[in-house]
């Protein structure tokens, strides 16, 4: 195999693969730092315009450097509700090309100067007085530290250049279009990052063991790999964040059969961009995919429609925002006091729904409904934000005594709510923890446990009856209920010192179900302070929701 020291040439590529992955993930957290956050703020507040969403796709994806990362991130998205599917499709399909930009920064072959890079960075970072130099600092330095891995890749694999029999091995991609994708795609689903397949495809290219006509199938591949990652993310998400994973496939397996069909045309524009073979692979990278993106941004409906047949099922659609909350309402103050409580019990009927799914998900082990209640969390959060903000704006205007009286036991009701909504999530945690953990609870414990349940659902039943109707009946019978529950978790906990002092039960078991009698007492309480607004200064003068 020619004269090379085997062992250095596997301590470079690991060492050299370690860095270059090293440095991608620095580089890309110091970006993030920079601008990430308002990248992602950005995504959350998509318009409906595709164009303007690829656009968004392909920046966001050239700041953070990873399109796995931006995919994932809208598969969250979409599962939370923030976004739908078909203004998902097109900052995906930018992503695609965002992500391009790394393999054009590698072809500038800058290793010559990984050092230099590396010393300014560290200099930025270390003494860097200002947070934004520093970020700037440790984007820099992940740079250099990319190359500096890219270099000793390169040089370790370069003694294998001179080898007959290894060129002889590499010149089969050349030959069998098939082999060399399904290599791509295999790498990248097992690194999960298209951008390190790609860097290794150009190291290699860049020592001469491999051509363009062998360096295309793999880039291809490594763009199909890449789907794995927003798959992964996929699992126990709901339908439509789904569909993004699938259509993310969809998108790159379609594209790469088109690249296959015209693979002349691709080859010779690619071989026309430069006369560099490093750029020509990372000009292909790049045309594939803007290529691909143009072609699918101008079907985005009739895209999103096939994914709904590819994964069929009926979606649970979750609204965000206020629906109530209208700002012409302010100029009447009463009214507005009245959407105001319309949504307050809008946001007590989400929480209710958090802490039945919360509790489904303990008593089935269903992590879908653990996912429902993450969901829902942070609906419940951005409404108690408007819904106090609207509030706010009411006392601005001139209202009555009795109105100025009405305000503060909406807000505390709102808050409450809210804190129900935080409680319903540790239901759902302790859910994920009997799951994670294989947690058992005893026929007694299960029965305590639905008891304050039932007490709980009660209390939640007659809070959305009594707040339109300002019901003191209600209000009266929802403290009768807080405190046998309160009576209950007394007696409750007794019991289960006994068991465990019996060994009856299991500690960890035990500590989660003095936990979650915990949590109860506490909805129990935030649900009683609701019932003392209405028989006090309360007054409820719309319809039901």
């Amino acid at each position: 195999m020619g004269d090379f020291n085997l062992t250095s040439l596997i301590f470079s590529i690991i060492g050299g693969l370690g860095l270059f992955i090293f440095g991608i993930k620095i580089m890309g957290d110091g970006l993030q730092k920079v601008a990430g956050q308002r990248m992602k703020d950005i995504i959350g507040y998509l318009t409906d315009n595709r164009f303007v969403g690829m656009g968004l796709g392909t920046l966001v994806t050239s700041v953070i450097q990873s399109s796995s990362a931006t995919t994932v991130m809208l598969v969250g998205f979409v599962n939370a509700g923030l976004i739908t599917l078909i203004q998902a499709i097109p900052v995906m399909l930018g992503a695609a090309v965002g992500t391009t930009i790394t393999a054009q920064l590698i072809a500038f072959r800058l290793t010559d100067y990984a050092l230099p890079i590396i010393g300014v960075g560290s200099a930025m970072y270390l003494f860097g007085k200002r947070k934004r130099t520093k970020q700037i600092g440790e984007a820099i330095l992940g740079f250099g530290i990319l190359f500096l891995g890219l270099n000793i890749m390169s040089s370790g694999v370069k003694p294998l250049g001179q080898s007959a029999v290894v060129r002889s091995s590499f010149t089969r991609f050349s030959h069998n279009i098939l082999l060399g994708i399904l290599v791509g795609t295999i790498a990248t689903a097992v690194i999960q990052s298209s951008s390190v397949t790609t860097g290794i495809i150009l190291a290699l290219a860049g020592v001469g063991l491999l051509d363009l006509r062998g360096a295309i199938p793999l880039v291809l591949g490594a763009n199909i790999g890449t789907c794995i990652t927003a798959l992964l993310a996929s699992i126990g998400t709901n339908l439509s964040a789904k569909r993004l994973a699938v259509a993310h496939v969809v998108f790159k397996v379609v594209g790469a059969l088109i690249a296959l069909i015209l693979f002349p045309l691709y080859f010779l524009l690619t071989i026309r961009s430069s006369g560099n073979l490093m750029r020509q692979i990372a000009n292909f990278h790049t045309i594939f995919n803007i290529t691909n993106a143009a072609l699918f941004i101008g079907f985005t409906p009739l895209f999103a429609r096939m994914m709904k047949k590819i994964v069929p099922g009926k979606e649970v659609v979750i609204e965000h925002g206020p629906k109530y909350l209208a700002k012409d309402l302010l100029n009447t103050p009463s009214i507005a006091i009245d959407a105001a409580k319309k949504e307050i019990l809008r946001t007590l009927k989400f929480t209710k729904g958090m802490v039945q799914d919360a509790m489904d998900a303990f008593y089935d082990e269903d992590l879908k409904k653990i996912q429902n209640v993450i969901s829902r969390e942070e609906i419940i959060d951005e409404l108690q934000d408007s819904i106090t903000a609207y509030l706010v704006k009411i006392t601005e205007k001139e209202i009555s005594e009795t109105e100025a009286a009405m305000i503060p036991a909406l807000l505390h009701s709102i808050n409450d709510i809210e804190r129900i909504g935080d409680h319903a999530m540790n239901l759902a945690d302790f859910a994920e923890r009997k799951i994670d953990h294989g947690l058992k609870f005893s026929g007694k414990y299960i029965e305590e446990i639905k008891k304050i349940e039932l007490l709980i659902n009660e209390m939640m039943d007659d809070a959305v009856k009594a707040l339109p109707e300002l019901d003191k009946a209600l209000a009266k019978s929802m403290l009768d209920k807080e405190d046998r529950i309160n009576r209950l978790v007394i007696e409750y906990r007794t019991a289960h010192t006994e068991r465990l002092t019996n060994g009856v039960c299991s500690h960890r078991s035990g500590i989660v179900f003095i936990d979650m009698l915990m949590n109860f007492e506490k909805i129990g309480d935030h649900l009683t302070n609701i019932a003392q607004a209405i028989q006090g200064k309360l007054q409820w003068n719309g319809d039901d929701v």
